[in-house]
């Protein structure tokens, strides 16, 4: 991929970046419409479930990067986007900006039922085999029913295995973490306040995700894995990238 790097009038919203920022503000405003009028699930149907669940489905791999839960949770997502997003952009042109994004998103899915097929091993091993098999055949349809097993073991097993994942984290983790990695000493103002190199508030955020996934809260709804897989996809794009072309990568 020998794109030049573009060094001409900076776009503030850039083209794949806007796009992304509609698609995902679509997919928001009739998940919600749908859910609450009509009686649809739509996180459930786009959103990520594990390989095995009776709920899972191939598109689902793509689909959960565009659905969010909340105004808090799309607001935090799609500013980052914008904010990093679009100085990403603006150096390695749409094309390559879209591959990045959605290959780190892919990534951080794959990532993320990896590090849930340990959960769910671990939990398994607590519980008989036949507990096992009973949350395996009916966990997926309690679920749907919006109801979960009332004791924490059988609960935590079951929405590893048939509780959906949404949210754009994981890309949005990955652009952060190439932003970090192409300008690690542009100054970012915490709090509007306080500067701090990006490559020091880059590296707290992934020492803080790995600390939380490690210590893996039963009560902690956020895919941390799915952060740190999305950096990590990240990152090792970005290493292939410069190595295969390193006259035209900024």
């Amino acid at each position: 991929m020998n794109q030049p790097v573009r060094f001409g009038r900076f776009n503030l919203l850039p083209p794949v970046v806007k796009n992304l920022l509609i698609i995902n503000g679509l997919f928001f405003l009739v998940s919600q419409t749908v859910t609450q009028n009509f009686g649809l699930d739509m996180f459930d149907l786009l959103g990520l479930h594990y390989w095995t669940s009776d709920g899972f489905r191939p598109h689902q791999v793509i689909t959960h990067m565009f659905m969010h839960g909340d105004i808090g949770h799309i607001f935090f997502n799609m500013f980052s986007l914008w904010m990093f997003g679009s100085v990403l952009e603006n150096i390695w042109g749409g094309q390559r900006f879209l591959i990045f994004y959605l290959v780190t998103g892919i990534g951080a899915a794959v990532i993320h039922n990896m590090a849930k097929s340990v959960d769910i091993y671990n939990l398994s091993q607590q519980l008989s085999p036949e507990a096992v098999t009973e949350i395996k055949v009916q966990g997926y349809s309690i679920i749907q029913m919006g109801k979960n097993y009332t004791d924490p073991i059988w609960r935590a097993l079951n929405s590893a295995l048939n509780g959906p994942t949404i949210g754009a984290s994981g890309a949005v983790y990955g652009v952060l973490l190439g932003f970090g990695m192409l300008f690690p000493n542009t100054r970012l103002y915490l709090y509007f306040m306080i500067p701090v190199k990006a490559k020091y508030v880059v590296g707290v955020l992934i020492a803080f995700e790995l600390l939380q996934g490690i210590q893996n809260n039963p009560g902690d709804n956020i895919a941390h894995f799915a952060h740190l897989g999305g950096a990590l996809i990240g990152f090792l794009l970005i290493k292939y990238w410069n190595k295969k072309n390193r006259k035209s990568f900024f």
